[in-house]
């Protein structure tokens, strides 16, 4: 069975404590935790329990979100992004999550280089490395992952620096191209909802994968997988139906059955 992963965004109303027994039970590698959500991070433990907790059940804190307009992070905003890093070393996650911005801003490829030096040192220092997660939507300047790998390559940044395959972006980008050697993490969710248009998806439309799925995810993974790709695949569900189901183990293990499955047989 691949690398599974669970993004606490999936079982957004479940605690920290919960969250890393479900990933247990599930078999999982490891997990991402969040600053995003309703709770407080951690469930307000400190960092250094939380990393304790983790390591007690076997699991990797696989990185920890998020740095919100990192593209355009200033020495104004640099504190609370130490901040998060700090709480990321503190409980041994191996990353953080950068998200850009996503105000229809076009991308800025001097303001990104100018924010990666700021935070270059501090990840360094920390042992971390940044995870960048190009937005699909029109909307976000880095839309493309091949910005981001070519900005990488060229100032030759792509060790302290990886990408987030996510399977939801990829296809509402319309990319093809993927990236398995700059890959540092993959986000799974599927879109069942046959009467939205392509650009009419949204984080609320993001359930699980299954039969039904739109975005080809399996098609995505096996293609990573065939390139060299060993980053885990992290549930990264947004969609009120996910974060509100009583069965969500059921339906975790059911995804998880079905990529599987459809792995095995397009290996055959």
């Amino acid at each position: 069975m691949p690398a599974f992963a669970l993004n606490h965004m999936t079982v957004a109303a479940m605690g920290f404590q919960p969250m890393l027994d479900l990933a247990q039970r599930l078999g999982c590698v490891g997990v991402e935790c969040r600053n995003d959500l309703d709770s407080d991070l951690f469930d307000g433990l400190s960092p250094q329990s939380a990393g304790e907790m983790l390591r007690d059940v076997g699991l990797r804190l696989l990185s920890l979100a998020e740095i919100k307009r990192f593209d355009r992070l200033t020495v104004d905003e640099l504190p609370a992004a130490v901040e998060l890093m700090d709480a990321a070393a503190e409980a041994g996650a191996e990353a953080v999550s950068l998200i850009p911005s996503n105000d229809g801003e076009p991308f800025d490829e001097a303001a990104m280089v100018v924010a990666l030096e700021l935070l270059m040192p501090h990840l360094q220092q920390r042992q971390l490395t940044g995870l960048i997660e190009p937005l699909g939507f029109e909307t976000c300047g880095l839309r493309f992952k091949r910005l981001a790998v070519d900005l990488l390559e060229s100032r030759g940044w792509t060790d302290q620096f990886k990408i987030i395959h996510d399977t939801f972006h990829h296809h509402v980008a319309g990319e093809t191209e993927q990236f398995p050697s700059n890959t540092g993490l993959v986000h799974l969710s599927g879109v069942t909802d046959c009467q939205l248009a392509l650009s009419q998806m949204r984080d609320p439309h993001r359930v699980l994968v299954g039969e039904d799925d739109r975005l080809g995810n399996v098609t995505q993974i096996t293609e990573l997988l065939n390139s060299g790709c060993s980053a885990p695949l992290s549930f990264e569900a947004f969609a009120p139906e996910i974060h509100g189901a009583t069965n969500i183990e059921e339906r975790l293990q059911r995804s998880m059955n079905h990529i599987d499955n459809l792995l095995s047989l397009e290996a055959a």
